[in-house]
């Protein structure tokens, strides 16, 4: 019977610690999101996290039906760059011809994912003096 009361008494602390530290994370990953919202003038959709800007129904309706829309936000290159994409789907991908939207597509997406400066990880390493194994 001890034994049975020490174990539902450490169950009962490790869930209410859990829950402390998962009610600590939401917290912080809230506060995170209003900051990043409210610095900038620019504003993003909270389903998708693309740019709110003309066009973006489009981009939703023609792009992540078949991708997420994280595809979109790591991709960025000039009009050009996204018609060669568009293309490369249309011919490997089996997207649809975006018809009338097309030109609408590429405004929104050239307009915000233009080509970004490459940006490395870390700083290359310097000044090591290598050793043989």
């Amino acid at each position: 019977m001890r034994n049975t009361q020490k174990l539902l008494a450490f169950l009962v602390v490790g869930f209410f610690m859990l829950s402390m530290n998962w009610s600590k994370n939401t917290q912080i990953s809230l506060e995170k999101k209003t900051v990043a919202q409210t610095d900038s003038t620019i504003k993003y959709d909270e389903a998708t996290g693309l740019v709110v800007s003309e066009g973006l129904e489009l981009v939703v309706a023609h792009c992540t039906g078949c991708h997420s829309s994280k595809l979109i936000t790591q991709f960025h290159t000039d009009r050009q760059g996204w018609l060669e994409k568009i293309r490369w789907m249309q011919q490997k991908q089996k997207l649809w011809d975006l018809g009338e939207a097309e030109p609408k597509i590429l405004d929104y997406l050239s307009k915000n994912y233009p080509p970004t400066e490459k940006v490395n990880r870390r700083v290359s390493l310097k000044n090591i003096k290598w050793y043989k194994l």
